[in-house]
């Protein structure tokens, strides 16, 4: 029989773990000491897609800070739905022309980074300054992209200038309180 004090004790933890959600987030180890910079929810023709939160260390103001970028899915998508709506992004605000074999590359790194996803789930992307990117789908590492071009037009897609939605960019960067 289990004594008190540690049944005591795995009611502790058990609570910790409700009370912070995410805090067993093995993105974390890359960014122990991130703190959450700036959150949002991302809408398209008025259907709530997925929120989004920005953590790191300390304000993202260029390609040289690393830093994690959080999704939770309000809808089912497919794997194939949001590759395909990657690269048409990181195709549109890319400086010149990406080669097809380049976006071919890019692609099969996100196939392998991507699930299908169900409202809930949280897929955490972590850039990784002139290495590339990892991916976590829940708490486990899925893929990681050993590719810092790649990694950059990917979290540029949130945070260039020209992203789609600006709001949210401003929102993620601190820039902008969330509207409720």
């Amino acid at each position: 029989m289990a004594s008190r004090s540690s049944v005591t004790r795995l009611f502790a933890l058990i609570a910790l773990l409700i009370v912070l959600p995410g805090a067993s987030a093995q993105w974390r180890t890359a960014l122990p000491e991130a703190r959450l910079i700036g959150e949002g929810e991302f809408r398209w023709f008025g259907l709530r897609l997925y929120d989004a939160r920005l953590w790191s260390t300390g304000p993202v103001s260029g390609w040289d800070t690393p830093f994690a970028l959080e999704l939770i899915y309000h809808r089912a998508l497919s794997r194939d739905t949001l590759v395909q709506a990657s690269v048409e992004e990181m195709r549109r605000l890319a400086a010149g022309p990406v080669d097809e074999a380049t976006e071919r590359r890019w692609a099969q790194g996100m196939r392998a980074a991507f699930v299908d996803v169900q409202p809930g789930m949280r897929i955490t992307g972590v850039y990784l300054p002139g290495q590339g990117g990892r991916f976590y789908v829940g708490d486990q590492l899925q893929h990681e992209v050993a590719d810092p071009a790649f990694a950059r037009a990917f979290f540029g897609i949130w945070l260039d200038p020209r992203a789609r939605d600006p709001q949210l960019r401003e929102r993620l960067l601190g820039l902008q309180a969330q509207r409720r």
